[in-house]
Order: structure tokens, then sequence, then C-alpha cells
């Protein structure tokens, strides 16, 4: 991961580094503040690469942000861009775009190559992550990303749930840096902003494997979400997704472990966490709190998974 803040900078010049290095140079954009404020800008980022896209985190103090025709010609990118913001909200406009606001935690999708203009919202300045896919070959034949303005995820019901939980994924797995290792979950997130845009059609074949893919990541959140639940069925998280419990077999069918396997896999990894991290939890707390139903069934797994009991786990640990 590259990171870098404009403390490396002479406050006398940090704007204008920002402005010409920064923004013009690797994202792409004009930047622009008022003289009397430029003493007092602060601009940092970190840059990390998921296969062949990359994920960006900014915080800035407030300043405009515009990305021109000529911006675009020099520095087009070709690539579909997923927003998360952070805090504070940010204001978007332009020529060919209807004027919105993004606040915390919302997402919006765009394609890279089209004119904006955006300032923050309130006086705390920008804070986003962006991930950015080339287009590559994930955009259908004859699809027209010139309609791709910047635009806020509208889907709540459906769609948004499961961009967030691919992007959340992308995001959280700090060893994803290979191709290999992050492809397949890239490619679901650009997909879903496509079929949320209504640039890709639900039925088709790479849209329905996206599906499945981000079905697959919010499935597994589910899971840990609920873990503590001795209920915790294939029906409960079906139902959740809003898919049948045949489709989430069938979802877990293939990857290496069932919806069984994986519940207990997530339930004996959080028990270990607890008897190393709670010294003061009794055995039983632990394995209640991790979702086993029986004091018994929590030993049994335990000891097939570590070839020892929880007691003598956690003295090793100790």
């Amino acid at each position: 991961m590259y990171t870098w803040s404009t403390e490396q900078v002479d406050p006398r010049d940090r704007f204008d580094y920002w402005r010409e290095v920064r923004a013009k140079g690797l994202f792409g954009v004009t930047a622009e503040l008022d003289p009397e404020h430029r003493r007092d800008f602060f601009g940092e980022f970190s840059l990390r690469q998921l296969g062949d896209a990359g994920l960006v985190e900014l915080r800035a103090s407030p300043y405009r942000v515009e990305r021109r025709a000529g911006d675009i010609a020099d520095a087009a990118s070709d690539s579909i861009c997923v927003y998360q913001q952070l805090g504070g909200g940010g204001w978007f406009g332009g020529a060919r775009l209807d004027e919105f606001a993004v606040r915390d935690g919302m997402f919006a999708t765009s394609y890279s190559d089209l004119p904006y203009r955006t300032v923050p919202l309130h006086d705390d300045g920008f804070h986003l992550r962006i991930i950015k896919i080339p287009v590559g070959n994930l955009v259908p034949p004859g699809a027209e990303l010139g309609e791709l303005v910047a635009r806020p995820v509208q889907d709540e019901a459906a769609l948004r749930p499961l961009l967030e939980s691919c992007f959340r994924d992308l995001v959280e797995d700090k060893d994803a840096t290979a191709a290999a290792d992050t492809a397949p979950m890239v490619q679901a997130l650009a997909h879903i902003a496509l079929i949320e845009r209504g640039i890709m059609r639900p039925k088709s074949r790479l849209a329905q494997q996206a599906l499945r893919t981000a079905h697959l990541s919010l499935a597994r959140r589910l899971i840990r979400r609920h873990l503590s639940n001795a209920a915790l069925t294939p029906a409960l998280i079906a139902g959740l997704l809003g898919i049948s419990v045949r489709h989430l077999h069938i979802l877990f069918e293939e990857t290496e472990n069932s919806f069984s396997e994986t519940v207990t896999a997530l339930r004996l990894a959080q028990s270990r966490r607890l008897l190393r991290e709670r010294p003061g939890q009794t055995i039983a707390e632990v394995a209640f709190a991790c979702g086993f139903e029986s004091l018994a069934t929590f030993y049994r797994l335990f000891n097939a998974s570590e070839s020892m009991t929880p007691g003598d786990y956690r003295a090793r640990v100790a």
C-alpha cells in the first residue's frame, strides 16, 4: 500500500503541490481553493492495488474539484468507479449530471471519463473510498458508458446490500492484492454496479455469475452477524438474502465448504479468539456465545479441529 499526506510538504506549498502533482497527476482532476485558505490545506490518501483495479481512500480539507474535458484528455482511465462516502458528505453536479449529494455511508457509481464537479457539504472536507476498475472486458458489447454519469446507488433493497458486501470484502481483505485473488470479487462489484444502472441485463450469464458471487459474499457476512444464534439455519440466511434455501445451498456447493461447514468453521474460529482474549469466561460461556447448541457439541467439534480440549487450548495459548 502506498500512502502520502501534505505533512511531507512545506505549508506554503501544500495546496499547490496537491493540485499540480496529486490532483492532476494521480486523480486526473482540477483542484481549486481560494488563496487565503491554501496555507491551512491538508490532504492525505492511500492507494492499494486490487489486481488490475485500485482502491483509494482520500481525506482532505475542503476544496473544489472538477474533472474537465481537458483533464479527461490528459488522463483518461476508462474505468468504472464505485464510491463510498465515509464522512461529512459531498455535492456532485455537472453539465450532463443531475445535482445530488452523497452522505455518510452512501455509495455512488460512475464512468471515470465523464465530466463532473464536486465540493464537500461541510467544513470537515472530503473523506471517501473509491474502487476504480478498468473496463477491459467487463462491459457487455454495445453498452454505452456515456450514460454512466455519477449517481448514488438507488436500488436500496436488492442490489445495494450486494454491492456493499463485495466492496467491503475488497476493502477489509488487507492481503488481497494479486489479480488471481481479487478478480472474481472485483468483477462482481463492477457488474453489480452495471446491473443497478441498467447497463447489464440481470439475466445475462455474466450478470448471473456476479449475482452468485455477491450473494455468497453477503451470505457469509450474514452468517457472521448471526453466529451467536444457536437457531442459525439455512432458512434464516436464505430469507434475509431473499433467495430459496436450495439456491443458498447451490451457492456454497461451488466453494470448498458447505453451509454447515462454513458455520462450524466460523464458530470455531470465534471460540478460539474468545478463549485467548477472555480468560474470565467459562468454557460454557464461550460455547454458547459462539452459537453452539450444547457444551458436548462444542467439545466434540473443538477436539476434532484442534486435537485438544478447549481448556487445554486456553492453557497452551495463555
